[in-house]
């Protein structure tokens, strides 16, 4: 039986996947718990605004809705049901939009996947320059200004960025849309499709990307600080090798590793402020159909919205990992 057991272990990769899908499970479980009963425990629900829609109904009218929709059932019963339709991949059904809840998330995932991502790039690459640049130069006037700026970006509430970016570029300049996705009705096809697109994206990326920019700069310089310090950059110096070598191929390596623990980190912050960046610029994704959720009462929808983004989280953190170890080969995924 050793024999057999011993013959058939895993290797260190596999049994790291084992145990963090184990712990994603889990995670899993408990965010459908936790999300559904909470959602579901706040005043108020779907009936009441559409009583509130229709102008007036009685009591009988509400009890009738509530009826029809399940919301009479106490919250276990509707937790063991809701647990049963996700056994089937079944995210549930919106009521207010008359389609099922997976089939609205995958209609505004685009839009949210290209924010999200094109401002997840602004962030990463600005804060590699930049974060460069300070170490390189600590204690000088450049160090001062970046970190100055970095701060600010990071203290600026995200919303206000937003405002301020639309009154100056496209108010006071206008130089760019000031909201949505495209142009409504212009018929554009081909590149200028794309070019439409991209002048709508920027933005809302910018606004995004900044204080994402400023937390991984910060972040970066002093890892940058602490690894040009190593007895192994010591050693390619003394070598002759060029400084752009030294610190692209040898100090970034090891540098971008808090980076990237990070970036996965930083997601469900990232999807929390795409609520806010997508109500400002009236960006048709995840977070602005979850804010129009949260007004409607529309209860299946939210809480669809909120277990794909753990779902989304979870994954992605999962995938950090992997690319870590991939990294920093003496990292051991036992």
């Amino acid at each position: 039986m050793s024999a057999i057991a011993i013959g058939f272990r895993l290797p260190p990769y596999a049994r790291f996947l084992a145990r963090r899908i184990g712990q994603s499970l889990a995670l899993v479980f408990c965010t459908v718990l936790i999300t559904f009963t909470v959602i579901n425990l706040a005043p108020g629900d779907m009936v009441d605004v559409m009583a509130g829609e229709a102008g007036a109904a009685d009591a009988g009218y509400i009890a009738l809705l509530r009826q029809r929709y399940g919301l009479d059932q106490p919250v276990p019963v509707r937790l063991l049901h809701y647990v049963e339709q996700l056994g089937h991949f079944d995210f549930g059904y919106s009521f207010r939009h008359n389609k099922p809840v997976l089939q609205l998330i995958g209609e505004r995932l685009g839009a949210t996947a290209l924010l999200m991502g094109s401002s997840t790039i602004l962030a990463i690459t600005g804060a590699v320059l930049l974060g460069i640049m300070a170490a390189r130069r600590l204690n000088t006037a450049t160090d001062g200004i970046i970190s100055v700026l970095a701060l600010l970006a990071y203290a600026t509430p995200v919303f206000w960025v937003g405002l301020m970016l639309i009154l100056v570029f496209s108010v006071k300049l206008r130089w760019l849309p000031s909201g949505g996705m495209e142009t409504l009705f212009s018929g554009l096809t081909g590149p200028a499709r794309f070019g439409d697109l991209a002048a709508h994206l920027v933005l809302p990326a910018i606004t995004l990307a900044l204080f994402h920019l400023a937390l991984y700069t910060r972040l970066l310089r002093a890892s940058m600080l602490e690894v040009l310090r190593q007895d192994f950059i010591r050693t390619a110096r003394a070598k002759g090798l060029p400084e752009r070598i030294v610190v692209g191929r040898h100090a970034l390596g090891n540098a971008l590793l808090p980076l990237v623990t990070m970036v996965g980190m930083q997601l469900g912050a990232a999807l929390g402020g795409s609520v806010v960046v997508e109500s400002v610029f009236a960006w048709p994704g995840l977070g602005r159909l979850a804010f129009d959720a949260v007004g409607e009462r529309d209860l299946n929808l939210l809480v669809g919205i909120v277990l794909f983004s753990g779902l989304l989280v979870i994954t992605v953190n999962l995938l950090v990992d992997l690319l870590y170890s991939w990294l920093d080969p003496r990292i051991e995924t036992q």
